[in-house]
């Protein structure tokens, strides 16, 4: 088999899986809307069940609405006969997954959640199939064809499963308010999780900051800006005569790092610099940091979140915050390298 027929069978494979999911849209109608329902007013677990492909599917789903705020796990309908039907209450929901709807395994443990009196969610391809009948609310899941070439191998309709179940997690967010913090509590291991947890003076620059004054000239001060390496400048007011690395050293709190107690008074830019030099020309160099600086700069207390101070960079269209302790006395520098990955910022 050439290789271009191999690249073509891929691309008609994806195509016929995205068709799928394209026509799953018109479906998403009152049955839709009553299954959110009724699995946002669940009081107990939702608990997915399926048998073979469709229990694969069925176990990331019910992962996947754990990991937004909705109690789920999966149940294989073979070890309910063996004890495991004691793990269901009757203040579940039995989100039920069986393409053909016709599934032994599946169909021979439905009556017993009855039995209990749990709400059924069923999904299959036949509204008509004996798992609809069983279900309160019955969720179509038909495709024309499986993607493989020979029409038979669960591809399309797994795909179509998985991105209902995806669905219905989404609209679960939307619908219970879900916030980023939320999910960083059900993540807590994790790189984002950590990330979305941590705050500001966990991450931020606290050593050696590029202190100024507003007397101080700009021959002074680009060369504190160039060495802090931070693209940034910081005013206070009420710091003695100092020069670099003294400058630096007003204050040492128990924990060791430097702090200013004056008050701050504005910032200066790698930007504000770049336009004061074009502005000015020679002049430059005399003239003093206030003439320059940005007053009232965008600052964040030191145990603000982290992600909190990525929305303000983001809203902003700054790089970076000037981080203030209890007393309003600067402490750091949080920048857009340090929040979350993937958050866009502007320089």
């Amino acid at each position: 088999m050439q290789s271009q027929e191999i690249i073509n069978r891929a691309v008609e494979c994806l195509q016929c899986e995205a068709a799928a999911i394209q026509a799953l849209i018109p479906r998403l109608d009152e049955n839709f809307l009553r299954a959110v329902q009724l699995i946002r007013d669940c009081k107990g677990k939702i608990v997915v069940t399926g048998v073979g492909k469709s229990g694969h599917i069925g176990s990331k789903i019910a992962a996947t609405l754990a990991s937004t705020g909705t109690p789920a796990f999966f149940l294989n309908p073979l070890d309910a006969y063996h004890g495991d039907l004691g793990m269901l209450g009757s203040d579940d929901l039995v989100l039920a997954i069986s393409y053909s709807g016709a599934t032994e395994e599946l169909l021979r443990f439905l009556p017993l959640i009855q039995a209990k009196r749990i709400t059924i969610i069923g999904m299959s391809s036949n509204p008509s199939s004996l798992l609809a009948k069983y279900s309160d609310v019955h969720l179509d899941i038909s495709v024309e064809r499986e993607a493989d070439p020979l029409n038979l191998v669960p591809t399309s309709s797994t795909t179509v499963t998985l991105a209902l179940g995806d669905a219905l997690a989404c609209a679960l967010i939307e619908a219970a308010h879900f916030q980023p913090s939320d999910f960083a509590m059900l993540h807590p291991g994790g790189d984002l999780g950590r990330k979305l947890l941590a705050k500001v003076r966990d991450v931020m620059v606290k050593e050696n900051l590029p202190f100024l004054t507003s007397e101080m000239p700009m021959s002074e001060a680009i060369e504190i800006v160039t060495n802090g390496k931070l693209g940034v400048g910081i005013v206070v007011e009420n710091l003695p005569s100092l020069q670099g690395e003294e400058l630096c050293s007003i204050e040492r709190p128990v924990d060791g790092h430097r702090t200013s107690r004056g008050r701050l008074l504005g910032i200066i830019t790698d930007g504000d610099i770049r336009r004061a030099m074009q502005r000015l020309g020679q002049s430059f160099f005399s003239t003093p940091v206030s003439d320059i600086m940005s007053r009232n700069p965008k600052t964040i207390h030191k145990d603000a979140k982290i992600v909190e101070a990525g929305e303000m960079m983001n809203h902003y269209s700054i790089h970076s915050l000037i981080v203030l302790d209890n007393n309003n006395h600067v402490v750091g520098v949080v920048d857009s390298f340090s929040c979350l990955p993937g958050t866009r910022f502007y320089h």
